[in-house]
């Protein structure tokens, strides 16, 4: 038997390590270019592997010399250096000769792709449903988004037309009040506007492309479309079939899906994530020319041809023609694995995935090998049953305790905006005195249900750590209006100088007790299970005039705290002099990182990080 040709492979991570997994049992010989620990290297020690950045067009050549194509599991790769060896070659260094290297999928693909508002518009002109969208070019960013809020009207997204992902580089801009916030959190990048569209949920399909050596389509095969469920702007759960969504959307995505892969180059599994809209139709968000975190339950799903092996087969030519890629089961679920607070944060997860064994439901653990750091992407599980089978209710203690890690992972980011005051010899080893003070607080904190107390914790360490003299309760505005109503009228009583109140949902608490106190109020929108606590959001910030409510961030309750004790400053010196300090601290951290980037450079300092 012929030797397969060696398929080199830009990137390292998660994708490429589970690549691998696939490549290693069909005899595929894979080389990778990325650092020297990356997680496809753990179990992919080649002889050959090539150490270095995937952006380096020196390294890229280098691989292209040892291998007979290549392929990515990033699309964020350097496509002039891909061009180079794909149609001039790369040249060898002993013998002199020029060989072309194949890139799949092609590098016009990747090239078109990296560019959000260049891909869209590619796929619109070719009749997909994109939503309406408008490029902001080099004016100034006011000028350009002040033109954009005409074009589309409010709401609108303001993206970076490069290098975002996972929600970053997105801003939504709701009215005129968010311009300016919008230019200065994307200062410096290249930008479109696009029109928001309300949704009902978000799809996913992967399709495998093939085509012959001369570049002509041969074929187009999708998956099943799934429902993909994000929180944090990160994918959390991926759902096969997507719930409560007919049998006519799901054919009209795949449709879709199959005209936006039609449309591109090279061969290769793509994902197309789509929005199923309120009319029930179909709207494309975005590509992504490779396996992706949506197609990982096709591992146990679909495992005659996942999406792993599929895009081995299909870079190799393998793929048969009339391919049908249909489910060996009714029902998966893939659920996401992100790092905690503490490295060891996901051990209950984990150890709940290797020891759950039912009779109706697989459970698979992917662990990638990755050091754990929080929101990173360590792992994943994918449950499979049969049609009848309550997956929902046999992931939910799985489901559980990711929402705890989140918790978590949220109060730990707010512990990093927290003063941490030197350790002395007095105090080392002794138990620090609570702040709380209920019979001469400050700051009342209040919250419509003890659910809202995870969140609000974090501003509660915050008032603990500033020495805050503080209560707190649960107050329902809707529930317990009497008691809601004493709270308001006795604060200014009580020496309270600002209640912080939490609320989800319709979101009524900090504006009915602005309505019932002179005392000032801050609202802490809270994150519920719909809306992504946008509906809580807007009933805080949007008071009528006459009864102000000052509001921060969805889930923010660093924010609601140390708002609360710069109004304090006002009363108090020390609690002003604490707050310059706390922002001093807060520069000479940054200072020192910039410092430091400066000294070691980004590759240096990215490998430390990793560590």
């Amino acid at each position: 038997m012929t030797k397969p040709p060696v398929i080199g492979l830009l990137g390292g991570g998660q994708l490429g390590r589970m690549l691998c997994e696939a490549a290693g049992p069909l005899g595929y010989e894979v080389i990778v270019l990325d650092a020297a620990d990356c997680p496809t290297r753990q179990i992919n020690a080649h002889p050959r592997h090539v150490t270095g950045s995937f952006k380096d067009p020196e390294k890229v050549r280098e691989l292209a010399r040892r291998c007979d194509v290549l392929t990515v599991e990033i699309e964020h790769v350097n496509t002039d250096v891909l061009e180079e060896v794909a149609t001039r070659g790369v040249t060898d260094p002993e013998t002199g000769d020029v060989r072309r290297v194949p890139v799949h999928p092609s590098w016009r693909t990747l090239r078109l792709v990296q560019d959000k508002f260049a891909q869209k518009e590619h796929f619109g002109a070719r009749g997909v449903p994109i939503a309406q969208q408008v490029a902001l070019g080099d004016d100034d960013v006011m000028v350009a988004l002040r033109g954009a809020s005409r074009e589309l009207g409010f709401p609108f997204m303001v993206k970076a037309r490069k290098g975002s992902y996972d929600g970053r580089g997105n801003f939504k801009v709701r009215g005129a009040g968010d311009l300016d916030a919008a230019a200065e959190a994307l200062a410096g990048l290249p930008l479109y506007a696009e029109k928001f569209v309300p949704f009902v949920m978000e799809l996913a399909v992967m399709v495998v492309r093939t085509e012959d050596d001369e570049g002509n389509l041969e074929g187009v095969y999708s998956y099943p479309v799934v429902e993909t469920v994000h929180e944090d702007d990160v994918c959390k759960t991926v759902f096969m079939p997507p719930r409560r969504v007919d049998e006519a959307a799901c054919a009209e995505a795949r449709r879709v899906a199959e005209e936006v892969v039609k449309s591109l180059w090279g061969r290769g599994v793509f994902a197309v994530e789509m929005f199923l809209l309120q009319d029930g139709s179909i709207m494309v968000n975005e590509v992504a020319p490779r396996p992706h975190n949506s197609g990982h339950y096709t591992i146990e799903a679909v495992p005659y041809l996942s999406q792993y092996k599929a895009q081995l087969h299909a870079i190799m030519n393998f793929i048969p023609h009339q391919l049908r890629l249909e489910p060996r089961v009714s029902q998966a679920v893939m659920l996401n694995i992100l790092g905690g607070a503490r490295p060891e944060s996901h051990d209950r997860l984990v150890d709940l995935a290797r020891t759950s064994y039912t009779g109706d439901t697989d459970v698979y653990l992917h662990l990638y090998g990755k050091a754990s750091k929080p929101g990173r992407k360590i792992g994943h599980i994918t449950f499979t049953a049969s049609e009848g089978v309550d997956i929902t209710g046999t992931i939910a203690p799985f489901v559980d305790e990711v929402d705890q890690m989140r918790r978590e992972r949220l109060d730990s980011s707010a512990a990093q905006l927290r003063p941490s005051g030197q350790e002395t010899a007095e105090n080392k080893g002794q138990q620090q005195i609570s702040s709380r003070n209920p019979d001469a607080p400050l700051v009342q904190v209040t919250m419509g249900s003890d659910s809202d107390l995870g969140v609000l914790s974090a501003g509660l360490d915050i008032l603990e750590k500033f020495g805050v003299p503080y209560d707190c309760t649960i107050t329902s505005a809707h529930r317990t209006p009497a008691r809601m109503t004493a709270l308001a009228h006795g604060a200014a009583a009580r020496g309270i100088k600002v209640l912080i109140a939490a609320a989800g949902g319709a979101a009524h608490l900090p504006g009915m007790l602005a309505s019932e106190t002179t005392v000032p109020v801050i609202g802490v929108p809270i994150k519920a299970t719909h809306l992504d606590g946008n509906d809580s959001l807007l009933s805080i910030v949007q008071m009528p005039r006459g009864i102000p409510v000052a509001t921060v961030g969805i889930n923010n309750s660093t924010n609601a705290a140390l708002l609360a004790i710069r109004i304090l400053g006002s009363y108090y010196p020390e609690f002003r002099d604490k707050m310059a300090a706390y922002q001093e601290t807060m520069k000479v951290e940054v200072e020192g990182k910039a410092a430091k980037l400066e000294e070691v450079g980004y590759q240096a300092y990215l490998a430390e990080k990793r560590k």
